[in-house]
């Protein structure tokens, strides 16, 4: 190849050279070589422009219910009834909880707490990183639509044995070789095996990026609900401490009752009782709130030596919390998004299967300089080239293709059916958090009416134990009843906040897949 490279020029291309020379040795090929050239580049444009082989993607159906089971509580917003009767298609923004959802409590400390999950926790921090590594494969796929071109220098000194077999005095034994060239190699995507790719490896980026939003929306769960914990579990040691100042109180007096002869050393007895008792339980509630601190502080990624979160009584507002509609959990809640995108991607995955079946075609290209001597290195006659293409066609494999072509889509079918699971486990959820939220509420309303009723029972027991008229075992028969009626108000309480963090969550908190990349 490089003879007829010399037989075609035969002055170097950096030498001067008449016009008229150059039209002479170029009018004949040029026209035929740039019609090649063009005739070849049109065909693989429209090659590579075909439809990939395999099924493109189409979400899978979901008869989604036109209403919530449950209405919830007087805290949950339901939607507004539809115009004409008939809902709007769902859209990720109306009628739901946005960005910041935990701010709709109100809570400055708790909105310093959560805002220091997106930029300190390494558990999401590990979870972005994951993304970034699939959004990176994205590109590596996305690189195979383009060809690579490479470059080689290589200055050579040779020498030849002067004992070889068909050694000539009369030809050197040491000489260089100088080569500089340049290779470029392609594979056109004629079928979609590359389109397939990137498809596949898009939707499994978009699925970690879910995934990352996952983790992230059940850190701020988490760090709400054992918020609201911990000051529900302030609200308890404030009652545990009013309690144990009453009882200490009670105790004072039946002691002087005792001196005073009213009263029996059984009586002093069970004021003591009750009152270490209640002094117990202040104790460990304080370990429980300790844990619940550590806890907080461990998502917020902070030092637990010198964290600490002041004394606080739970005393906020329950929020109004709208549930929007039931077509919009779709398109709010992470972990469906997750199953969705992998979907996706084991959709691909067929369509890279069945390209399998097709040939392999890849072109290549070579040009460059050769030469023995560094004044004739880079001139016309030391030039050198050469065009190819190679096409590969498996012709037996004893059944593998279709083997994995059939496992792709069953892969497909199985990841549907995880999909329509994820979306029906997400309406059993927010149904779960809907009715817990309307128990609650009822079981509280009771529950007051219970504990009004307690402290008028108490009362009465105290003033006929002051008259002399019944024994102590009344008054103290009646004042656990009261503390247990008070401690489960307050526990009730403290269940709501959680049971409303957990609708927020089951609700996909402010997140829809309008954010996914």
């Amino acid at each position: 190849m490089r003879l007829s490279g010399a037989r075609k020029h035969r002055q170097p291309i950096c030498s001067p050279c008449p016009a008229a020379f150059c039209r002479r040795q170029d009018s004949s090929r040029r026209p035929r070589r740039m019609g090649c050239v063009l005739t070849l580049s049109l065909v693989l444009v429209l090659l590579t422009g075909c439809k990939p082989v395999g099924p493109n993607y189409q979400r899978p159906s979901y008869n989604v219910p036109p209403s919530y089971k449950e209405t919830g509580a007087s805290s949950v917003v339901p939607p507004p009834n539809p115009p004409g009767g008939a809902w709007n298609p769902a859209n990720p923004s109306d009628g739901m909880v946005k960005g910041k959802w935990w701010e709709i409590y109100g809570d400055p400390a708790l909105n310093r707490l959560e805002d220091r999950i997106a930029t300190t926790n390494v558990q999401l921090r590990q979870a972005l990183e994951t993304y970034y590594a699939a959004r990176d494969q994205v590109a590596v796929a996305r690189a195979n639509f383009y060809p690579t071109v490479s470059a080689q220098l290589s200055p050579t000194e040779l020498k030849y044995s002067a004992n070889e077999p068909l050694y000539n005095k009369a030809n050197p034994t040491i000489f260089s070789d100088l080569l500089i060239q340049g290779q470029a190699s392609w594979e056109p995507d004629f079928f979609g095996r590359i389109r397939r790719t990137v498809e596949q490896a898009r939707a499994n980026a978009q699925a970690t990026a879910a995934q990352a939003a996952n983790v992230d929306l059940g850190l701020q769960a988490e760090m709400a609900s054992d918020y609201f914990e911990l000051r529900g579990l302030d609200s308890q040691i404030q009652f545990l401490r009013d309690t144990v100042a009453d009882l200490e109180r009670q105790f004072q007096l039946t002691q002087q009752r005792l001196a005073g002869g009213v009263a029996t050393a059984v009586d002093v007895a069970q004021a003591e009782t009750e009152l270490e008792t209640v002094r117990a339980q202040l104790v460990d509630a304080g370990v429980a709130r300790a844990q619940f601190e550590h806890a907080i502080g461990t998502i917020a990624n902070l030092s637990l030596p010198s964290f600490n979160i002041p004394f606080s009584p739970l005393n906020l507002p329950l929020p109004k919390i709208p549930t929007g509609v039931p077509s919009q959990l779709l398109e709010r809640r992470p972990d469906i998004a997750i199953q969705e995108r992998l979907t996706d991607a084991a959709n691909a995955q067929i369509g890279i299967a069945v390209s399998a079946f097709y040939p392999s075609i890849s072109l290549g290209a070579t040009g460059g300089f050769q030469s023995t001597s560094p004044g004739t290195w880079i001139q016309g006659p030391s030039s050198l080239w050469s065009l190819g293409a190679q096409a590969t066609e498996l012709l037996f494999d004893a059944g593998q293709r279709h083997a994995l072509t059939d496992q792709a889509r069953h892969a497909y079918e199985a990841q549907v059916a995880g999909y329509r699971n994820t979306v029906f486990q997400a309406f059993e959820d927010v149904e779960d958090q809907l009715s817990s939220l309307r128990i609650l509420e009822q079981e509280a309303t009771v529950e007051q009416v219970a504990v009004a009723s307690a402290q008028r029972s108490f009362n009465l027991s105290n003033q006929r134990y002051r008259g002399g008229v019944t024994s102590y075992l009344e008054v103290l028969t009646a004042e656990q009843t009261l503390l247990q009626d008070q401690s489960t108000a307050i526990s009730l309480e403290t269940r709501q906040f959680a049971a409303s963090v957990g609708l927020v969550r089951s609700l996909g908190g402010g997140w829809d897949v309008t954010q996914l990349p």
